[in-house]
Order: structure tokens, then sequence, then C-alpha cells
């Protein structure tokens, strides 16, 4: 009898959660989706040696004089894309390839930002199609992706936790997005009196199904991709959402286990009329009346910051 895993493939795209390159050519997934926290553990494999010492030199002929940091922030830039290119190696589809997090409120750099990714990804021989810019789903990062899709960037928005993020994210017309279940389940542990869920009745399930519903219920074409997931237990509970993102130990556990697996998420087999799109100041009401979607977008900008700051920094160590 074929795994968990294979028969999770009979209904969802599976994509590898991680920059490691060996676990891509283990479980070979259809994408790969990274992020700096990603980025700096991969960059601590020997693997990673060569793509950090041609990004400090392509450094260096960019910017002759620059300190050490300025140097360090444009290594990691092309760092991200050098191992991006690896990663397509590797895969059938596509990398996501994130955007700095300290622009997640700022559409203009955001958009900047995305282009040159894409322009870098160009000269290392990857065409767009074979890559989405991932975003913080704030409103500027929705705003940003809203730009980049007319100009046939393609985004994955990520650090979603809330129904509106969901909402404004498709309205804009966003390829992807990457609602982040695990993180949901973890701030209700903490914050209610609630500590622990059976996996297929988590609030981070629930609001994957719930988005999952309104987009094929109303015809939109964005594809939900569900993220970081704490257990096996969720990701089964989830088989059949369009794409599923999942770590390297998950991928192994699904791979060696057996049993028989059950679709949980079927579209509806008609459409309605879509409802009239959220504006700015029903999108900032609404997410701010979601005390879990609040703290964990902002946790998550500052811990994606953190470790792009800490690459940026062992970059600059190296220079050194």
């Amino acid at each position: 009898m074929p795994s968990l895993l294979d028969q999770l493939r009979t209904f969802s795209e599976v994509v590898a959660d991680t920059g490691d390159l060996a676990a891509m050519e283990t479980y070979k997934p259809l994408d790969a989706t990274t992020n700096p926290s990603l980025l700096l553990k991969a960059a601590q494999l020997p693997s990673y040696e060569p793509l950090i010492a041609d990004s400090l030199a392509w450094a260096r002929q960019q910017a002759p004089g620059a300190g050490n940091e300025q140097l360090a922030a444009l290594a990691a830039v092309v760092l991200a894309v050098k191992g991006g290119c690896e990663i397509v190696k590797r895969i059938r589809g596509r990398v996501s390839t994130e955007v700095d997090a300290r622009m997640s409120f700022d559409t203009r750099a955001t958009t900047e930002r995305a282009r040159l990714l894409i322009k870098l990804y160009a000269q290392h021989g990857v065409p767009r199609e074979r890559v989405l810019i991932k975003i913080a789903s704030t409103w500027e990062g929705i705003e940003a992706a809203r730009v980049l899709q007319r100009e046939g960037i393609d985004c994955n928005l990520t650090l979603l936790f809330s129904f509106a993020q969901a909402r404004a994210c498709a309205e804009a017309g966003a390829f992807l997005i990457s609602p982040f279940v695990g993180r949901v389940l973890d701030w209700h542990v903490k914050h209610t009196d609630v500590k622990s869920f059976v996996p297929a009745e988590e609030p981070g399930v629930a609001l994957v199904q719930q988005i999952y519903q309104h987009y094929k219920q109303h015809g939109f074409s964005t594809v939900v991709m569900a993220a970081s997931f704490r257990n096996s237990g969720e990701i089964l509970a989830l088989a059949g959402c369009d794409r599923l993102t999942i770590s390297p130990a998950l991928l192994q556990e699904l791979n060696e286990m057996a049993g028989t697996l059950q679709r949980q998420l079927t579209a509806p087999t008609t459409q309605t009329a879509r409802p009239q799109p959220l504006d700015e100041k029903t999108f900032r009401w609404q997410l701010n009346n979601d005390p879990m979607a609040t703290d964990k977008l902002a946790e998550g900008i500052r811990l994606f910051t953190a470790d792009q700051l800490a690459l940026e920094k062992m970059l600059a160590a190296r220079l050194a």
C-alpha cells in the first residue's frame, strides 16, 4: 500500500518547507518555499559554502568601497537567489523567495525588491515563471502584490493568519497565499484555556478550510497553500487543499506512515457572486479585531527580521 505521503500527493500538491537541498532530492516536492529563518539555517550547511563565497564576491563587485554592513545586505539578497537557483535544479515547479521583512509596510520598497529578485534570477538563467515572490500579508504587502501581479510577477502572500487577509489577497489577484496553521495553534494554546486540540478541529485547520471554501465558492484563482504545520494530523486534515508546504521531518513521518487517506477538502459544485471587495479601512478594522492575527503577523515580521539581521551579521563577519 502506498504511504500516506504518496496518497496525499493525489489530493494536494506537496511543497518542501526548507532550504535543505538534500531533503528536496529525497522527497522530490513539486515546489519549495524559503524564508529568512530557513535561509539562515541552510547557510550553516556545507552545501551553501560556495554560494556564500559567490554572494560575497558579487556584493564586492556591485559596491566597491562600501562598508561591511552594506555589502552583507547585498550579499544576503543574492544568496537567497543563488539558493533558489540550486533549489530550482531539484524541483519541477517554483521556488518562493522572500522580500526583506523590514519592507513589510512599504509598498514601493517591496515592489522594487521584488523586481530586483526577478532580475537577479533572470541573470542566473531562471525565468520568472519558476519563481514566486514571497511578501508579508500586510495591507502594503498586498497592494505591492496587486502591482506585481499586473506586471506578470507571481506572488506568495505569507504570514497570513486571518480571513480578512485571505480575502484581500485574493481580491488583489495574488497567485498564492500561505496561511500559517501551526502558529495559529500556538497562539490559542498560549492565550486560551484550551491547551490541546484534535488536529482536525484546530483553529488553524478551520481557518484554512474557511479560506478554501470561500475561494472556490466565489471563483477566486488564488492558490491556497497551507503552511507552518506542528504535526502530521493537521496535514492529513487538510488533504485536498491546493498545496501543502511541509518540513522535511513531517515529510519523512508521512512517508513512513501506512493506512488509507481520505480527501478532506472539496470544492463546491456551484459558484456564487463575489462579495464587495475589502477597502483599506475595513481590512485594517477586521484585522485589528482579530487579536490572534494581529499578534502573529507582528511577531512573524519581527522574527523574520531578526533572522535576516542574523544572516547579514554572519555575512559581515565573513567580510571582516
